[in-house]
């Protein structure tokens, strides 16, 4: 287990700052020249933003890495999603011409971040588009693994009818520990402490004066695993932060315990995990991500009773599709007018 974790993958990337890319990109207001290669799906909204502003858009259906790879230097835009990998080799097949790449969503994982700054390529993301969306599926995840909403659900529909099996537990009184203390981990905060929860946190650069102010208290992070009734995770995926939770981790939890897992799958060691929750060390786990999308069918986690599965849902609303895509077509349209933009990473 180690200490080094990053920030919520919804703040410590780009901390609402807004860059000047004029000294890269001449401003140019006519983009009727410019070409905009949209990989993953997005909303109409994002589209409409992009055609509006008179860039051509091309938003083929199942593209695979050979096209990508052989197309990609055609066009001064990238934008993508989770899905879509953009390595070295696919950031080098789109110079000289390639511009920027927008994730339109907050983690960028999928993105050679330094390669592109290497080859003076900008990546942008939409860090607090999708905010509330993934707060609220965290929430979602902790009140139904703790009353066994879907277990119930499940049995009910089988003409069951097994009310004892299905006792829960109530969060008023409880600690959750929030691992990451970005704007996600900020939401989920507000959202505990409406149901009385006490909450903690730890993150790098936390101060003390910071958390009191969201009426958190900060902690390290052996002290938060052995505190939580809970424990969610809102840190972003990096070297330092792989497997954080591990089997030493999860030794040190309290065996009544939760763990939610809606940011990364690789901030967790999946079979140690399996491992505590079927020996009882561990009570229950609710898991939105994994460490390969889709998991395999022969996931460790996948069947366990004590688990709560969904399939990557976190920023799965109306409003956060809307809101992720219009502000990577903005960011895409502020950096090809050579503009200020938010979520500049390079």
């Amino acid at each position: 287990m180690t200490s080094d974790l990053s920030h919520d993958h919804s703040h410590g990337f780009s901390h609402d700052v807004s860059h000047d890319v004029s000294h890269d990109v001449s401003h140019d207001h006519d983009l009727s020249h410019r070409r905009v290669l949209v990989a993953d799906p997005l909303s109409p909204a994002g589209l409409a933003r992009l055609s509006a502003a008179g860039i051509a858009v091309d938003a083929p259906t199942g593209l695979v890495r050979d096209v990508l790879l052989a197309t990609i230097g055609g066009y001064d835009a990238l934008i993508v999603r989770s899905a879509t990998q953009v390595d070295r080799a696919v950031l080098d097949a789109g110079r000289p011409r390639l511009a920027v790449v927008a994730r339109a969503g907050a983690g960028v994982d999928n993105i050679d971040v330094a390669a592109a700054k290497a080859f003076g390529i900008h990546v942008l993301n939409t860090p607090g588009a999708n905010s509330v969306a993934t707060a609220e599926m965290a929430f979602a995840l902790l009140l139904a693994l703790v009353r066994h909403i879907a277990a119930a659900h499940a049995s009910l529909g089988a003409r069951e009818w097994r009310r004892a099996d299905f006792s829960g537990t109530e969060l008023a009184g409880k600690t959750l520990g929030l691992i990451g203390f970005g704007r996600v981990a900020r939401l989920v905060a507000l959202r505990a402490l409406a149901f009385e929860m006490k909450v903690i946190a730890c993150s790098p650069g936390l101060t003390d004066d910071r958390a009191s102010e969201s009426g958190v208290r900060r902690v390290d992070l052996p002290t938060l695993l052995a505190e939580s009734d809970a424990v969610s995770l809102h840190a972003a995926l990096t070297e330092q932060s792989r497997h954080l939770i591990d089997a030493a981790a999860l030794a040190s939890m309290r065996p009544t315990a939760v763990l939610i897992n809606g940011a990364r799958g690789g901030l967790v060691d999946e079979r140690a995990l399996a491992e505590a929750l079927r020996t009882g060390r561990l009570r229950g786990a609710a898991v939105d991500v994994y460490a390969v999308e889709p998991p395999p069918a022969d996931h460790p986690l996948l069947g366990l009773p004590n688990v709560l599965h969904t399939p990557h849902l976190g920023a799965s609303t109306a409003e956060a599709q809307a809101n992720v895509s219009v502000e990577a077509a903005d960011g895409v349209v502020a950096v090809l007018r050579g503009e200020s933009a938010d979520g500049l990473l390079t």
